[in-house]
């Protein structure tokens, strides 16, 4: 990484995680260069504090050419130390009736795009003998759960592209993990039935759902220096959830 201010690429930067692990590094000394399909007011207002150091582009990670999304952000912000591939969808439905297609969009946003995002960063970060790359993947890869059979198994597939990475790209100096969060507190679990918002905490070892907070640092320590020696893992911040 940089010895001045290392640059951070975040996908699905618009809101949720994406914006909070954005926003937590550009509080900690970061350039943070970051993509997404859609412009918030959560994003303008993070754009406003920081016009120095952040930077974003409308990019779709299944659509556009990465390659040339990432140069475009580098040409701003200078070479990429870190790849946070946090861009996704999430999608409900029985798997008797989701259709071909949605099965193919639910493939290309959670497995397709994040890997040829990948590896437009890899390829650059190789150059240069160093990187760090960590895919957002999901308690879903690691339990199964009823009506997210196409998104269970694409995310299931980035801990594998995790663990494939980890070891043909050691070599050249970039690190590789995944991190799986558990249900936490986002605009997406305020729309979880109270019923089910217990059941998730009763099946919760630790009672509770967790915080973005707590799920940014996490975050933030599998990217720092401090976990210069860990690659090729999947780390579950789940309550213990999945244990």
């Amino acid at each position: 990484m940089s010895a001045a201010r290392p640059v951070a690429l975040v996908s699905g930067a618009s809101r949720g995680l994406g914006l909070a692990v954005a926003e937590h590094l550009l509080d900690n000394g970061w350039s943070v260069a970051a993509f997404s399909r859609s412009r918030t007011e959560e994003l303008d207002k993070a754009l406003d504090r920081r016009p120095d150091t952040f930077s974003w582009v409308r990019a779709d990670v299944v659509a556009d050419d990465m390659r040339r999304t990432v140069a475009l952000l580098e040409e701003r912000t200078g070479p990429i130390d870190v790849l946070v591939n946090n861009a996704g969808v999430l999608h409900q439905e029985l798997f008797l009736t989701t259709s071909e297609q949605r099965i193919d969009e639910l493939f290309a946003a959670n497995l397709i795009g994040p890997t040829r995002l990948a590896q437009a960063c890899a390829r650059r970060m190789a150059g240069r003998g160093s990187g760090v790359i960590l895919n957002i993947s999901s308690i879903n890869a690691l339990r199964g759960f009823r009506g997210v059979a196409p998104y269970s198994a694409a995310k299931a597939g980035l801990d594998g592209l995790t663990r494939s990475l980890a070891r043909e790209l050691g070599p050249a100096g970039i690190r590789v993990n995944s991190l799986v969060p558990g249900y936490f507190e986002t605009a997406m679990t305020s729309q979880v039935t109270d019923q089910n918002r217990d059941r998730i905490k009763r099946r919760t070892p630790l009672g509770r759902l967790g915080t973005v907070d707590e799920i940014v640092r996490v975050a933030a320590f599998l990217i720092s220096q401090e976990s210069a020696f860990i690659t090729g893992q999947t780390i579950t911040v789940d309550g213990g959830l999945t244990s």
